[in-house]
């Protein structure tokens, strides 16, 4: 892409995850390919040269903390690092090492903010053992929503489907009760936005789900869509929004309807990211959509078992870093548009 006469090469962080599960590996995996961006690994360097150890392939690291980032060439990895806290074995826990996790993601994020970075893609982190820190974390979206102040949507992007979601990680028993009005025009307004700016889609399509069964069968079966959800749509349809539903979630995912929707949001996260990974498992990726920065991810967990092993599949994450490097070209271009 050619932007002001030079062509844009977008310079992205890599967080390496949780120390002791497959974040690592994904890593040195990605490294091994060839990418059309400047890629630099915010880790522990002597962890990514133990985990390249192990899977048996090659990795040479290159120090980027006193020089500036290059093109990404494969077998390297340019890394800034920072150090555990402990050193990690594969499979096995250590909250010691809950802090070194929470240092590379900030670190990463301010970068971003500040311009060093064009993009953040970050390997999976486990919720269980920051908390076991005594560290509140519900994850990756909540915490930089905090760090940046931000209001933010989870994005699930996979099998031809943008997926977002209303709320995250709750209890189900919890969600009726955050299923809100302002929450829902703050998100739909965030989805539009985002869908324009850095997807690049001019007038977006976006399917609502209903939060209960039918979408509440007229009130018969609640009556959050009759009371929160249609309300909210009428008033941003009225703004010229292109907005379809509420439809009853059994019925949004079928076949001959999607291609004609840019994004689904749903009401919570089991009613619409269950139909995105069957469709998509191991190449899915998450958006948070709503920060000042370009953010993605991986949609997978840790698989603590499978740490060093050479069996963690790194498609999910090489997905992640390419939805990245087109993302922030998207906004490069749309910053530079006449």
């Amino acid at each position: 892409m050619m932007i002001n006469g030079y062509n844009f090469i977008p310079t992205l962080a890599l967080t390496a995850g949780e120390p002791a599960g497959i974040g690592p590996d994904l890593c040195v995996k990605v490294a091994q390919q060839s990418l059309l961006c400047r890629l630099v690994a915010i880790a522990d360097a002597e962890l990514l040269l133990a985990r390249a150890h192990q899977l048996k392939l090659p990795l040479r690291l290159i120090d980027v903390s006193t020089t500036a980032a290059n093109q990404h060439q494969p077998g390297s990895l340019q890394v800034l690092h920072i150090p555990l806290a402990e050193p990690a074995m594969p499979g096995v826990l250590n909250p010691a090492n809950a802090s070194y996790v929470l240092a590379t993601l900030r670190h990463a994020a301010e970068a971003c903010k500040t311009g060093q970075f064009d993009g953040m893609v970050t390997a999976p982190v486990h919720k269980g053992v920051i908390n076991d820190a005594n560290i509140p974390f519900t994850g990756h979206t909540e915490y930089l929503s905090e760090l940046t102040q931000s209001s933010v949507v989870m994005m699930l992007v996979g099998g031809n489907m943008r997926i977002t979601l209303a709320t995250t990680h709750l209890p189900l028993k919890d969600v009726a009760a955050a299923i809100t009005a302002d929450k829902i025009e703050n998100k739909l307004r965030i989805i539009q936005r985002d869908l324009i700016t850095r997807f690049m889609v001019g007038k977006p399509c976006i399917a609502v789900a209903g939060l209960n069964p039918h979408a509440g069968e007229s009130g018969h079966l609640g009556r959050e869509e009759i009371d929160i959800i249609i309300p909210v749509l009428n008033k941003l349809r009225k703004e010229g929004m292109h907005l379809i539903g509420p439809i009853p979630a059994d019925t949004l995912f079928n076949p001959s309807q999607l291609k004609q929707y840019d994004c689904i949001f749903t009401m919570y996260h089991d009613q619409g990211l269950p139909v995105l990974k069957h469709a998509s498992f191991g190449g899915g990726i998450n958006v948070t959509l709503g920060l000042p920065i370009i953010r993605t991810s991986v949609d997978h967990g840790t698989a603590l078992e499978l740490a060093a092993t050479g069996r963690a599949h790194e498609s999910s994450l090489l997905a992640a870093i390419e939805m990245a490097i087109q993302l922030a070209k998207n906004q490069a271009l749309s910053h530079h548009a006449p």
